[in-house]
């Protein structure tokens, strides 16, 4: 099984919880750097797309259900996010593989193997995230309230395309906030799998 190529499944925009085509009809192609052969193309994102992507995060934050989930209940789905990757270790591998044009086993036990680990350690801090009671030296009340507090929005490079997924989405999905992602036009199979 890990000899045989994995072909990616997913091209399109993420917008809204669906895969859509771009406004503008426009892609490009992602080609593997190694052997310098197209791999597929992938849907390219214009301004209009952007647009929407921010629409739909903030309505997401504002009335979705992640940020009112409760700190447990979020943990608990990132904990599955992390064993999905792991049961698909495999295919994710293969398609770093190919975007980025590192060795299979690198990409299998050095980028998969880390993102995983940063999502189990992000959901184990869900329901660690607290507020604190300080001390002011006066007869007030003083305490801080952590959560969630918007739309982030975060750019990928090419090198470590879905470990550096991780260490973005880890601590915003921790947090109770939502993710614009851009991957970058030289890696985006993994996070548009991921997705």
């Amino acid at each position: 099984m890990e000899n045989q190529r994995v072909k990616p499944t997913v091209t399109k925009l993420l917008i809204n919880n669906q895969f859509v085509d771009s406004q503008g009809g426009q892609t490009f192609p992602c080609v593997n750097p190694a052997t310098e052969e197209k791999i597929c193309d992938i849907v390219r994102a214009n301004t209009a797309d952007c647009d929407l992507a921010i629409k739909a995060a903030r309505e997401a934050f504002d009335n979705g259900p992640w940020r009112k989930m409760s700190a447990y209940e979020r943990g608990r789905l990132m904990y599955k996010l992390a064993d999905a990757m792991e049961a698909n270790a495999h295919e994710l591998a293969d398609l770093e593989s190919q975007d980025n044009g590192k060795p299979y086993n690198v990409a299998k036990n050095v980028d998969i193997a880390l993102a995983i680990k940063v999502f189990r350690y992000y959901a184990g801090w869900c329901d660690k995230i607290q507020g604190t009671t300080i001390p002011i030296g006066s007869n007030h009340f003083c305490y801080t309230r952590e959560e969630p507090v918007g739309v982030c929005a975060q750019i990928i490079p090419w090198n470590f395309p879905l470990l550096m997924l991780s260490w973005k989405w880890g601590p915003v999905l921790a947090t109770g906030c939502v993710s614009i992602l851009k991957s970058s036009e030289k890696t985006p199979l993994t996070a548009l799998r991921i997705g």
